[in-house]
């Protein structure tokens, strides 16, 4: 019930439900423990929500991040399920976030670019999907759209990541060309 609340109607306890989630196979005392911390805080906050202010335009904004190697530190160091870094991504459009993502990466990222990179290129394709099917919807209701809505804006805070996405195939450094086929 706490996946289907934290993916549909509850994006302020998709982390911790993710990660409780992670432990259904095996789960001890601690988990049961915040399960229950969970719940509180939903019983809690159950007249509180997300304000929704929509822009007038239709125009689409991606915000993608990723943790890099988020629990190596916090938990056992041989366990590779630790060593994996975590994407994150809210698309948005007229400003309201429309879908929304917290995932672990598929592969070990072996340096922040890398799984930023990665993250970039997950979220992307969630992104891509999206504006083709509000292209079309605008398309067949006679919706009009400026040249400026029309181009969906993406956020990425890593430097290196961004300019990578950005160079061409060829412009591809030593240290990448091992993961650009997949995310490029």
């Amino acid at each position: 019930m706490l996946l289907y609340l934290s993916s549909n109607t509850r994006p302020d306890i998709s982390f911790a439900v993710s990660q409780c989630a992670r432990f259904d196979h095996c789960p001890r005392l601690c988990h049961e423990i915040a399960v229950k911390q969970i719940a509180r805080y939903l019983k809690g906050s159950r007249t509180q929500g997300p304000i929704l202010k929509p822009d007038s335009n239709l125009s689409l904004a991606m915000y993608a991040d990723a943790h890099f190697a988020g629990l190596w530190t916090a938990e056992d160091h041989d366990d590779p399920i630790c060593i994996r870094s975590r994407t994150g991504c809210v698309i948005t459009l007229g400003g309201v976030p429309i879908t929304w993502t917290s995932k672990l990466q598929t592969e070990i990222a072996t340096s922040t670019m890398h799984a930023e990179y990665i993250a970039l290129s997950m979220s992307l394709r969630e992104l891509l999907p999206i504006s083709r099917l509000l292209n079309e919807i605008c398309e067949r209701t006679n919706i009009k759209r400026d040249d400026d809505t029309k181009i969906c804006q993406v956020f990425e805070d890593n430097e290196a990541a961004m300019k990578l996405a950005k160079s061409q195939l060829p412009k591809i450094t030593p240290q990448s060309k091992h993961f650009a086929v997949k995310y490029h």
